[in-house]
């Protein structure tokens, strides 16, 4: 009669176990990304190369699956590029435009929509030391 009470037990304690480990690795908080790119003038600059990668943050793994944590895309017509989603914490943003100085800078994101708004500025002019 004790296997029963046995068989409950496991039936009880291997869903609870499950639904922590899961909660462990589901525990990965994500943040959507839009950059905004324009000239100094306020003007967006249409097909500028931005890229977005993960550093550092709390885990990356979501259910067991591996969670995507770089992208690689191009602004629209409006100058805006827009990451679906990515891990919160600390994310290097990557900006290069044909005629416009590259942007890149490392930020800590903690929240779960944000909009980056990045500056192009033009090229120096090059002196020769001859």
């Amino acid at each position: 009669m004790r296997k029963p009470y046995a068989f409950r037990r496991f039936l009880i304690l291997v869903p609870a176990l499950l639904f922590g480990a899961l909660a462990a690795y589901g525990d990965t908080s994500m943040t959507k990304i839009k950059v905004l790119v324009t000239t100094q003038g306020g003007r967006p600059i249409d097909r500028a190369e931005v890229v977005v990668n993960f550093v550092q943050g709390r885990s990356v793994v979501k259910f067991g699956k591996a969670v995507r944590t770089s992208y690689d895309l191009r602004t629209n017509q409006d100058g805006e590029a827009t990451i679906p989603s990515i891990p919160q914490g600390k994310i290097k943003v990557l900006v290069n435009a044909k005629g416009y100085q590259t942007y890149g800078k490392v930020l800590d994101i903690n929240e779960e929509e944000k909009t980056i708004e990045v500056k192009l500025n033009t090229p120096q002019p090059q002196y020769s030391a001859h």
